[in-house]
Formats: structure tokens, sequence, C-alpha cells
């Protein structure tokens, strides 16, 4: 009886031609190495027969992909992948989105900026995104070697000078709680997509259009400062110690990206799980995010 149950399950899904996944890495990170997205892929793949799943490579190798977590602007890597979803055919009836750490706000702005010029994104999930910023890096991710370091120290002392905004990815989306007038003026790509200096309300429309918008938190994060970005909280200004949930903050009182919206007609999720960054059990993405919002 269980056999033809599962046999059921499954040729429901492959008839039902079930709706694409695109997958963005997170710092430190590729799209299709074995021990990370790669496996990911094809879990997924198990899991919904038939599907098909992007994960992205910013670039033309993976050496590319990798180095451009770090130095491609996330402007520019924004409108590169909506140029790519864009030309896909097999995305033409939308499709669902999974982003990875710092790929999971990159996402977000891809809804937002270019929501309008794709099919639709139905369910965008955020996996440790950082949609608050960051105020710490103590880890790279994947990554443990000297450019660690050297993007640590550079955050710490410069991340608001133009040329490291420029350069330096992390540098997009670092928020400095001590400063928030200099954050808000000089970062040029998180300051923007949470509409801290003006009000697009194309962002707010295209965040609106998805079905669900699932943010993930994990409890033991100890690579992303404040855990509570996952969140949309973040440090209240002035000081680095007390933490305004997101239903505290202006973002969500003045409704600047229609998250407050999104929270009272049930489209905006929180979900949670134990351990570090990414860490997570795949029978729980499996009953938590998968059966609920995927298949």
């Amino acid at each position: 009886m269980k056999k033809i149950i599962s046999i059921l399950f499954i040729l429901k899904y492959v008839l039902a031609n079930p709706t694409p996944i695109v997958l963005w890495h997170g710092m430190g990170d590729t799209c299709c190495v074995d021990f990370s997205l790669g496996s990911f892929k094809i879990f997924l793949e198990n899991q919904i027969p038939g599907v098909y799943v992007i994960s992205l490579r910013i670039g033309n190798s993976t050496i590319e992909d990798f180095e451009n977590g770090y130095f491609m602007h996330p402007n520019k890597q924004i409108e590169y992948v909506c140029d790519l979803l864009g030309k896909d055919p097999k995305l033409s009836d939308g499709f669902n989105a999974i982003g990875f750490s710092q790929g999971a706000q990159f996402l977000r702005g891809l809804v937002q900026r270019c929501g309008h010029k794709l099919p639709q994104i139905k369910t965008l999930v955020s996996l440790g995104g950082q949609h608050q910023g960051v105020y710490g890096l103590p880890h790279c991710g994947a990554l443990e070697h000297a450019t660690c370091d050297y993007v640590r120290k550079l955050l710490n002392y410069a991340a608001y000078y133009s040329w490291v905004q420029q350069s330096l990815v992390q540098a997009t989306y670092w928020h400095d709680p001590l400063n928030e007038k200099l954050y808000k003026k000089q970062s040029q790509f998180l300051s923007d997509i949470n509409n801290e200096r003006k009000i697009n309300k194309t962002y707010i429309e295209n965040l609106n259009r998805l079905e669900n918008f699932v943010l993930v938190k994990f409890e033991s994060d100890a690579i992303v400062q404040p855990r509570e970005t996952e969140w949309f909280g973040f440090y209240a200004p002035g000081q680095a110690k007390r933490i305004v949930p997101l239903e505290e903050s202006n973002l969500y009182l003045k409704d600047r990206l229609g998250l407050k919206t999104m929270k009272e007609s049930g489209k905006l999720i929180f979900l949670s799980t134990p351990g570090d960054h990414l860490h997570f059990a795949r029978d729980w993405f499996v009953e938590k995010i998968l059966k609920p919002y995927f298949i």
C-alpha cells in the first residue's frame, strides 16, 4: 500500500509539470560544487521528479562565479541574472527561487528591480539572507584564508568609501548602526533595495507579486551579525546591542517595502531552524519548505 501511495505521489508531480527552481549561492561558494549547491540541485531533482533547476553561475566559469561573489557589484549581478532568466524559455510559466546567504538579498533585489520583466516569481525562500545588512563579519562562509582577513579589515574601516562600495560586494550590504545617515547615503545596494533614501513604488509592487516570501533564520548562526537580520531585524540606531525586530522598525511600520501588507495577507513567512549558518536537515527542508510551497 505504501509503495502504491509513493508511486501515485511521484506521478502527480511529474504530470503536473512542476514549477522550475532558481538557486543563488552565497559568498565563498559557487553554483555547482559537489559538496554544496551541486548536490543540493540533485537533491531537489530527486524530491520533485521532472523539476527544472538552475543553479546560477555568475560568469563564464566556476572560478569567475566564485570571484564575482566578492568583486562583481550586486547591481551588475542582478542585471546579469535578469537578462539570463529572461532568455530561458523553460521559465516562461514562472518559477520559484531559493537564495543562500547573500544570494538571498540578491534574489530579493532581482524580484524588486526586475520582477515586472520576468515571468511570475512565485515563492522566494531566503536561507540566512542578510536583509538588513550585517555589522561584523567573523567568518567568510566556506572560506578561511587571507581574503577573509582583508574583507573584514576593509569593511571595519572603509565600507562606505565609494571605491570600496564599487569593488567589494560585502561593502554594499554593510550596515553601520552607529552611523545610519552615512549608511543610507553611501550604501550602493542595500539602502536602495530597502527604500531607505526614497520610495520606489516598483520595488513594493514587484515584491508583493510574490505568492510567498519565506525567511529562514539559523538560531545558532555564528557567521551573520546580527542573526536577526535574517528576519529583517537589526540593531537600534546609535548602538550595536539592542535589536529592533521587523515589526517595530520603520521599514515595517511605514510599510516601505510592503512587508506589513505581505505579513497581514499571509505572504510573509518566518521559519527558524537550529544550527549554524546554512546548516539545516534536509528532512526539515522537505517538511517546512518543499511540501508547503514548492510541491
